[in-house]
């Protein structure tokens, strides 16, 4: 069980003002910048992103039942911000994975704490 939906309502509304600031300049932090499939509206959303080989991994914490997932899905990939960088990113694939593999060992460690073993793997489509 992720974190719960309840903690995701909070961050929106108030912490993740200031993470989407900051994340993109902080290791295993991005942010997505993705639209919104009824409103059209852009919308940024702090996320914990790796690279994996060719990909970027982000760790769903709250599960693979979010809506910047769910945008990204319908419009076939999204925008990256991570490490000073903006990059394009292809359709999501998303996966379980309780070996937590495709992360860092410390990051992996955390996950198993927070019981977290999804995660959506996007491969870049443009620099």
């Amino acid at each position: 069980m992720p974190i719960p939906k309840v903690v995701a309502r909070l961050n929106r509304v108030g912490l993740n003002r200031v993470v989407v600031r900051i994340a993109p300049f902080l290791p295993g932090f991005g942010v997505i910048v993705h639209v919104g499939r009824r409103s059209g509206r852009t919308y940024r959303t702090p996320v914990n992103v790796f690279r994996h080989g060719q990909r970027y991994v982000v760790a769903l914490t709250y599960g693979p039942d979010v809506d910047w997932l769910k945008n990204a899905q319908a419009t076939g990939g999204c925008e990256l911000e991570t490490r000073r960088r903006r990059l394009k990113l292809g359709p999501p694939h998303v996966y379980r994975d309780t070996g937590r593999n495709d992360v860092p060992a410390l990051t992996a460690h955390m996950l198993v704490l927070l019981k977290v073993a999804d995660f959506a793997a996007f491969d870049v489509v443009a620099d």
